[in-house]
């Protein structure tokens, strides 16, 4: 029984035994837990996982293997679940009613009228299109639509059109550990090479010993630093909302740069850089690394590389205070170019297919501020990426 469940899991690199697979059977046998999947999923995970850094991995594959599968043991009265009364709420129009819906105005405007809603409004609001609620027309609010607002109280994005989510999101750190799928993106990452031998002389030189014995007449064991690529690399990330779908990708290139750059800096990013990243994601409002203190730290012989989608609201790249999670004081182009003034070799990794590229008014955005140095993620785009880096001064 469960025996899929088990080669699941060996697949993802979680060192699952036999032994561990029959202890979670016979638990089952002496029915420690209910016929729930909740507490099924306790169960399991406390047999099988002995490393928390391998939780979320658990997570995805007993998702993949148990997707759907709801118990079904009550007899007695069913309750509605709260999220299928959630959705009921929420608005569906179709693309004709959709046309028909004007945004607010300008991002002042938007701002200016979402304080005096503040000020203004005294309770809950559902449908509607002027207070900030649920499932209306409104600008402001949530599982309703409008061409440009501020998104409050939802879990997750719908239409893709707000200007600022109002919520705290969580995201989480990529994987370095992932097992490439090719190691072709190792290959498109070593024409970024530069070799030099220093620090401890750890290393044996295996021509220098046997030059050195054969002069002197007697063993003389000549050591020598290890060789190693001196290229040195800022990578920042975006991660979260509509980079969520390309996890799995940016966790292979990230893999892939973490072996090959022995001088490698990574840094977290939502959407476009302000004046703070991160390098924890769990941390990212108490742990902040400011921008300025980055581009004062690192030389400016480092390579500077981009990965994101750049899809985002127009007012998050060219105003201040558009970022969709925070208040920011100055635009995210003005950090931009402070970052390609210090760092002269940049490149921008896109996930996106280029052929999409014309679709997105934030993408021609950030990709003629990088002077036209955006790349696809992909493995022609990488080779392209390495020799743009590789010329850059």
């Amino acid at each position: 029984m469960f025996l899929n469940f088990l080669a699941e899991l060996r697949a993802a690199k979680i060192p699952a035994s036999l032994k561990e697979h029959l202890t979670l059977l016979e638990a089952m046998k002496a029915d420690v837990i209910d016929y729930k999947v909740e507490q099924f999923y306790y169960l399991a995970r406390s047999c099988y996982v002995k490393d928390e850094g391998l939780l979320d991995r658990f997570d995805q594959v007993f998702g993949k293997v148990f997707k759907g599968i709801e118990t079904v043991i009550d007899t007695g009265t069913a309750e509605i679940p709260e999220e299928w009364l959630r959705k009921v709420a929420e608005l569906h129009l179709t693309e004709e009613e959709m046309a028909e819906i004007k945004k607010l105005g300008s991002w002042d405007e938007i701002m200016a009228t979402l304080k005096q809603r503040l000020e203004e409004q005294k309770g809950r609001h559902e449908g509607g299109s002027k207070w900030i609620g649920t499932g209306g027309t409104s600008p402001f609010g949530a599982n309703g639509y409008n061409p440009e607002g501020v998104r409050t109280g939802q879990d997750a994005g719908r239409q893709g059109k707000a200007i600022k989510v109002w919520d705290k999101r969580e995201f989480k750190n990529l994987d370095a550990t992932v097992e490439l799928g090719t190691r072709n993106i190792k290959l498109a990452l070593r024409r970024l090479r530069r070799f030099a031998r220093d620090g401890a002389a750890d290393e044996l030189d295996m021509d220098a010993t046997v030059s050195g014995t054969a002069k002197k007449a007697y063993l003389e064991i000549v050591m020598r630093p290890e060789r190693h690529n001196a290229v040195k690399v800022l990578l920042f990330l975006d991660v979260g909302g509509s980079m969520d779908p390309f996890i799995k990708l940016c966790e292979e290139l990230f893999s892939a740069a973490r072996t090959e750059f022995k001088h490698l800096e990574f840094f977290y990013f939502h959407n476009c850089p302000y004046e703070a990243l991160w390098q924890d994601n769990r941390r990212r409002w108490t742990e902040r690394t400011p921008t300025l203190d980055l581009l004062h730290k690192f030389p400016h012989d480092y390579k500077l590389v981009f990965v994101g989608d750049a899809s985002m609201s127009p007012y998050e790249i060219n105003y201040p205070g558009g970022s969709v999670e925070h208040w920011n004081e100055e635009s995210g182009e003005t950090w931009m170019r402070r970052m390609l003034d210090v760092y002269p070799a940049a490149v921008w990794l896109n996930p996106i297919p280029e052929a999409s590229w014309s679709h997105g008014q934030s993408i021609q955005m950030m990709k003629s501020i990088m002077e036209d140095r955006m790349y696809p993620l992909t493995l022609g785009g990488l080779d392209l990426a390495m020799r743009e880096l590789t010329r850059a001064r």
